[in-house]
């Protein structure tokens, strides 16, 4: 049977311009058109996992707008159940806007709406459902206290947790936080975990020392067009080649590769094997354009690892 998935997180729209190149502080550029594409770290990732074969429920909150109708149907269209999905009364649905430059590369700014009205008395309503899943997806787009909460949850039913470490705070992270089974930052957010910069697999392998030590019981760092790095405490840590791929634009790579991850590891493979499932989605969602739109099926993974 498909394994089961809680996601916990972020539900936006995201306003996708395409621009030549990033505008320089003060310059104004001309784009070539805008698309609105349903994204959020927290959508994205449920998706993906629903398209790799996980049985996924969604968990976060939407607010009282247009936007709120067509998040919802896309989640429903892409078979994640939004059962526990909340309607936020008075708030905006969240909103992020994405410039996509020629090479494929984003910059991204985030409107929380609804997203940041997500509470620990939320977490406990939903205490149940989360419990009867498998492996329990976490972000940082909805509020610290509410993730905290989530992984207080999981522990004490015996459920794995992976925390997708983005976007990294200002204040500290809670104690709660560094006690997940995974934790998965990209290189810009080891770097901003750890002061180590990460441009190399064994500046990788530095930063995964580092947080290694602060309580996880594992780190994958997700490297990019590197690949990604795999550490447990004790042992010595593995790197796992990127497939080679062209990218159309880099949005929700991240995200395809942590969904992948989560699923891979619901259903009992090795780390090492989870990883490198990890990055064959994660090359596959960068040939597509948009978030959920290019998070790939199982079969596309596979296809990229027999490549």
């Amino acid at each position: 049977m498909s394994p089961r998935i809680a996601v916990v997180g972020s539900i936006n729209m995201d306003l996708v311009a395409r621009v030549p190149r990033m505008p320089l502080s003060g310059e104004t550029l001309s784009g070539r058109g805008l698309q609105f594409i349903p994204g959020g770290k927290g959508a994205n990732q449920a998706v993906a996992a629903a398209r790799l074969g996980g049985r996924v429920s969604m968990f976060g909150r939407l607010g009282d707008d247009a936007f709120a109708t067509t998040l919802r149907a896309g989640l429903r269209a892409n078979g994640v159940d939004d059962t526990h999905v909340l309607n936020t009364p008075g708030s905006p649905s969240g909103v992020a806007w994405i410039s996509v430059d020629d090479v494929g590369a984003n910059a991204i700014t985030v409107i929380p709406g609804a997203n940041g009205c997500v509470t620990a008395d939320d977490v406990a309503r939903w205490s149940d459902a989360i419990a009867e899943c498998d492996v329990v997806l976490v972000q940082l787009e909805i509020p610290l206290p509410a993730v905290a909460a989530v992984v207080q949850l999981a522990r004490r039913h015996g459920r794995r947790v992976v925390l997708d470490v983005a976007p990294v705070p200002t204040e500290p992270l809670p104690d709660e936080l560094w006690q997940v089974d995974v934790l998965s930052p990209n290189q810009t957010e080891a770097e901003l975990l750890t002061e180590v910069t990460v441009d190399s697999v064994n500046a990788a392998k530095q930063a995964a020392t580092v947080l290694l030590s602060r309580g996880p019981r594992c780190v994958v760092l997700k490297l990019g067009e590197l690949g990604a790095l795999i550490a447990e405490p004790g042992g010595v840590a593995e790197y796992v080649p990127a497939y080679r791929v062209t990218p159309v634009d880099t949005t929700a790579a991240g995200d395809a590769f942590t969904a992948a991850l989560a699923v891979a590891l619901a259903e009992g493979q090795s780390l090492a094997d989870a990883a490198r499932f990890g990055c064959a989605a994660g090359a596959c969602a960068t040939l597509r354009f948009g978030a959920q739109p290019a998070m790939p099926t199982r079969e596309d993974v596979l296809r990229m690892m027999t490549q």
